[in-house]
C-alpha cells in the first residue's frame, strides 16, 4: 500500500503510517531498528531495493532522505516536504517512508527525521553515495548508533578511506570493510591449519580499490609483517599470498566467484568466494550495532600510509600500475586500539616476535 503526501509534515506522515497499518491489518510490532538512507534521486531506487531485501532478516522502519534542488531561483528558498509512505508488500517486512526535501528544509533533515524514528529502537544511518567526511558530526549521523558509508562509491576511494581513518568515531563502518569479511574468514581458517610463522604478505587487486587497502592494513596490523600491495585488472580483490617458514599459502580468485586455496603440502581446494550484493552487505552490518574494534584497529594502523604527514601519498592515492608498496607498522604502536574484536575472524599464527 502506498500513500502520497505533498507539502506535508512529520505529524501527517506518522498519521499516514497508522492509517496504512490499519488498512492492511498489520500492527506496528516486530521492527527492530530504524534505517535512515541518505541518498540522491539517482541512487534511491537501488538503495531502497537493497534495504527492502535486508529487511527480511532485519524488519525495520526505513526512512529515505532525498534532498532536492529546485531549478527555479524563486523556488530555492521555498521549503517543502513531500513524502511517500509504503506499508505491507511495498515495504518489505517493515515500513518505508521516502522523504523529498526542498528549499531550506533540506538543510535541516534531522528535524524531519527525528519525529519519525521508532521509539526505544537503535538507529542506523547509511550513505550509499556522497557520504560526509565526518559521519559522526553530520546532523543525521549524530542520531545514530551505527553509521555506514561506502568508500568504493566515492570519486577518489582511497582518499575517502583516508578521511574515514582520520575522523573515525566508534560506530562508524564502511561497506568496503564488509566486502572483505569472507576473505578474512578464509585466511584465518587457512592459518589455523598450519603451525607456521608468517614472514610476508602480498595483497593483489584492482587499482583504487578501498577493500584491497583495508585487507592489506588488517593483515599488517594482525600479523605484524610487511604487506606488499600489488595491482591487477580485477574484479575487486584477486589474490592474497602469504610467505611462511613452512611454505606458501595463497588464496587466488581470478573470476570474482570461485577461489583456489593453496597450502604447501596439501592439495588445492576450490572455495566459494563470490562478490556479494549490496543487500547482503547491509544485512551483515545490521547484525551488529556495537563498535567494530577490528575495523578501527586496521584504520588506525594504516592512517600513516593513507595520509602521511607529507601529504604526498594521500594526493597520489595507490601506486602506479605495476608498482608495489609495502605496508609497515607505524613507529608509535601505542596509538593502536588495545582491544581486538573477538567476533571478527583474525589470523592466529603470529610472528614469533609478536
Amino acid at each position: 500500500m502506498k500513500i502520497d503526501l505533498t507539502d506535508t509534515t512529520a505529524s501527517k506522515i506518522n498519521k499516514a503510517l497508522v492509517q496504512g497499518r490499519r488498512a492492511i491489518g498489520t500492527p506496528a510490532v516486530g521492527m527492530v531498528l530504524t534505517l535512515v538512507i541518505v541518498t540522491d534521486e539517482e541512487n534511491a531506487y537501488d538503495a531502497l531495493k537493497a534495504a527492502n531485501d535486508a529487511s527480511h532478516e532485519h524488519p525495520s522502519r526505513t526512512l529515505v532522505v532525498i534532498r532536492r534542488v529546485s531549478r527555479s531561483p524563486r523556488d530555492r528558498t521555498k521549503s517543502r516536504l513531500d513524502a511517500e509512505v509504503r506499508v505491507g508488500a511495498d515495504a518489505g517486512t517493515g515500513e518505508t517512508v521516502v522523504l523529498r526535501l526542498y528549499g531550506d528544509v533540506a538543510d535541516h533533515a534531522q528535524s524531519v527525521v527525528l519525529p519519525l524514528l521508532l521509539p526505544d529502537a537503535p538507529v542506523v544511518v547509511w550513505w550509499p553515495v556522497n557520504a560526509p567526511l565526518d559521519p559522526a558530526q553530520d546532523p543525521l549521523g549524530a542520531l545514530a548508533q551505527r553509521r555506514v558509508t561506502d568508500s568504493y562509491a566515492a570519486e577518489q576511494p582511497v582518499r575517502d578511506l583516508a578521511a574515514r581513518a582520520k575522523t573515525y568515531t566508534p560506530g562508524d563502518t564502511d561497506l568496503s570493510w564488509t566486502r572483505i569479511t569472507p576473505w578474512r574468514s578464509m585466511l584465518a581458517a587457512a592459518l589455523d591449519q598450519v603451525d607456521c610463522e608468517v614472514t610476508g604478505v602480498e595483497v593483489e587487486g584492482e587499482e583504487f580499490n578501498p577493500s584491497c587497502e583495508l585487507l592489506a592494513m588488517w593483515l599488517a596490523d594482525r600479523l605484524d609483517v610487511p604487506v606488499k600491495r600489488s595491482l591487477s585488472s580485477g574484479p575487486g580483490l584477486t589474490a592474497v599470498r602469504m610467505d611462511t617458514d613452512c611454505g606458501a599459502i595463497a588464496l587466488d580468485r581470478a573470476d570474482g566467484s570461485l577461489a583456489t586455496l593453496s597450502i604447501q603440502g596439501q592439495p588445492d581446494r576450490a572455495v566459494a568466494l563470490k562478490r556479494r550484493e549490496t543487500a547482503e552487505l547491509i544485512a551483515e552490518e545490521l547484525r551488529r550495532l556495537d563498535p567494530d574494534d577490528t575495523y578501527a584497529s586496521a584504520l588506525r594502523y594504516g592512517v600513516d600510509r593513507l595520509n602521511p604527514s607529507s601529504g604526498k601519498a594521500a594526493e597520489a592515492g595507490p601506486p602506479a600500475k605495476g608498482e608495489a608498496v609495502a605496508v609497515r607498522a607505524p613507529v608509535d604502536t601505542a596509538a593502536k586500539a588495545p582491544a581486538k574484536d573477538a567476533a571478527s575472524p583474525a589470523p592466529v599464527k603470529k610472528a614469533a616476535a609478536k
